[in-house]
C-alpha cells in the first residue's frame, strides 16, 4: 500500500483567484438582487469578475502545472479512466475539471451579457451603447437566465464538497487554502515549483488592461454624450 505524502499542488495565485472569485460572485449576486442604489456595485463587482476570469484564462496557459488547462482538461480518455477507477492524478480529477470548465464558461457568458445589459431604470452595462435597445433587452434576459444556471452549478459544487467530506473523507476546501494535498508517494514528482513573478505580473496586467479598456469605453461614451448635450 502506497504511503501518503504532503504535496504542494495549488499555487497561491490560483488560490487567491478562487477566493476572490467566490467573494465577487456572491457580492454581485446579492447587489443584483437587492438592486436600487446597489446596482452600480453590481456592475463594479461584475467588472472584478471579468478581471478575475481574464487572469484565470491566462494563468491556465502560463501558470504552474496543475493550474494549466491542458493538465486537467477532461478528455474522453481521462473521463473513461476516472469512471473505471483507473485515473491517477494530483490536480483536478476529470469530473471536477468538467465542472470547473462549465462554471468558467457560464461566468464568462454572464459577464459578457452583463456588459451590454440594462435594467430599464438607471443601469446600463459599459458596452450598452454598442448595441440597439432590443438586443440589449435580449441579452439582459439571457443574463438573468444565466444567473439561475450559475446558482445550479454552485449548488452542485457545494454538494460535491459535502459528499467528498462526509462520504470519501476527503477535504476539498483545505487544499484550496493551503495549496497542499495528501497524496500517494507515487505522485510525489507532481508537486509544483515556485510561481514565476514575471508570469504572474503579465497575467495581472493583461486582466487589468482588459477591465480598464471596457470601462474606459463607457467613460468615453458618457463624455461624448455629455459634450453632445452641451453643444445642442
Amino acid at each position: 500500500m502506497a504511503m501518503k505524502v504532503t504535496l504542494k499542488i495549488w499555487d497561491w495565485p490560483l488560490r487567491l483567484f478562487h477566493w476572490l472569485l467566490v467573494l465577487a460572485v456572491v457580492g454581485a449576486y446579492v447587489t443584483g438582487k437587492l438592486g436600487g442604489s446597489l446596482t452600480d456595485w453590481h456592475g463594479r463587482l461584475g467588472g472584478l469578475v471579468l478581471g478575475l476570469l481574464i487572469f484565470r484564462l491566462i494563468w491556465g496557459v502560463i501558470g504552474t502545472t496543475h493550474a494549466r488547462f491542458l493538465n486537467f482538461f477532461p478528455s474522453f480518455s481521462r473521463l473513461a479512466a476516472y469512471f473505471k477507477g483507473d485515473w491517477q492524478g494530483a490536480g483536478h480529477n476529470p469530473l471536477g475539471a468538467l465542472a470547473i470548465i462549465a462554471k468558467l464558461t457560464v461566468l464568462l457568458l454572464l459577464v459578457g451579457t452583463g456588459l451590454f445589459a440594462n435594467d430599464d431604470i438607471g443601469f446600463e452595462g459599459p458596452l450598452f451603447h454598442w448595441v440597439n435597445k432590443g438586443l440589449s433587452d435580449k441579452l439582459s434576459g439571457w443574463h438573468s437566465w444565466l444567473v439561475n444556471l450559475m446558482l445550479g452549478l454552485v449548488v452542485l459544487h457545494v454538494s460535491a464538497i459535502i459528499f467528498y467530506q462526509w462520504v470519501k473523507k476527503t477535504n476539498l476546501v483545505l487544499p484550496m487554502l493551503t495549496g497542499k494535498k495528501q497524496l500517494p508517494d507515487t505522485l510525489a514528482a507532481r508537486s509544483i515549483g515556485p510561481v514565476s513573478p514575471l508570469r504572474f505580473v503579465v497575467a495581472l496586467l493583461v486582466a487589468i488592461l482588459v477591465v480598464w479598456g471596457v470601462w474606459s469605453i463607457e467613460f468615453a461614451d458618457y463624455l461624448t454624450s455629455l459634450i453632445s448635450k452641451v453643444m445642442t
